[in-house]
């Protein structure tokens, strides 16, 4: 099969999963000159619903829509987008601050996930997913990576890291917490999947966004990142507005 068609199934896939729970796409616009990460939040909870997404300069946090309803934020408050230097983070979790915090350090995005591992909500697990985009010239363009139990097993861990030395223009990468509904939610399990991106913000906020299930989506930020000035766009949409 070949790349075109490989994403078109993949896009098809996810417009009919009724619960990937948070994903995130890193990839080129088509014209080449942008770096472009996707990141969203679902919730099937009141707890997890009650949330939108929120800018603060060069970070995107997840906030309380209502704070008289929350029940426990620990795992759904935190910051899903930041910048250290000519990198550019995403990812589900508080790892997005221990990826800055180790950058600034001087360590890697791998080492700074060799600390950290899946999340503490049994029954589910739910893998930790991150990102990182690359501005220098280096050996990875983007990188994205798994923590997630073996079989659901809790006593086990798996790290999965992808990288990629090239990016190919209208092509993005694609992971998520889980494969699709279910109890447990089942974790996801393949390699990141091709899919598809556009040179429009607009355009490609509301591919995602309308390949979202609609009673389960909550929030949706996808960010440009100029390649060669490293001038940042954000756009959001949220469902609570």
């Amino acid at each position: 099969m070949d790349l075109q068609a490989t994403i078109r199934d993949n896009m098809q896939a996810l417009r009919g999963n009724p619960y990937p729970g948070r994903g995130i796409v890193i990839g080129c616009t088509p014209d080449g000159t942008r770096l472009l990460q996707v990141y969203w939040i679902m919730g099937r909870s009141e707890n997890s619903r009650n949330r939108t997404f929120v800018r603060d300069g060069d970070t995107v946090r997840t906030a309380l829509h209502d704070a008289s309803k929350v029940e426990d934020p620990s795992l759904i408050i935190y910051n899903c987008a930041r910048v250290a230097g000519r990198a550019h983070i995403v990812t589900n979790g508080d790892q997005t601050d221990t990826i800055h915090d180790a950058l600034v350090a001087g360590r890697t995005f791998e080492q700074a996930l060799y600390s950290r591992t899946f999340e503490p909500d049994a029954p589910n697990y739910t893998p930790r997913i991150s990102g990182i985009a690359h501005l220098e010239t280096g050996d990875h363009v983007y990188q994205l990576c798994v923590l997630k139990p073996i079989d659901n097993d809790p006593q086990t861990g798996v790290r999965c890291v992808y990288s990629y030395a090239t990016a190919i223009p209208g092509v993005g990468h694609f992971i998520s917490t889980y494969s699709g509904d279910g109890k447990p939610l089942p974790a996801f399990a393949s390699e990141p999947r091709p899919v598809e991106l556009t040179d429009s913000a607009e355009e490609t906020l509301g591919l995602y966004w309308a390949a979202l299930n609609e009673a389960n989506r909550v929030s949706l930020m996808v960010k440009f990142i100029d390649r060669k000035s490293g001038a940042v766009a954000i756009h959001i949409v949220n469902k609570h507005v």
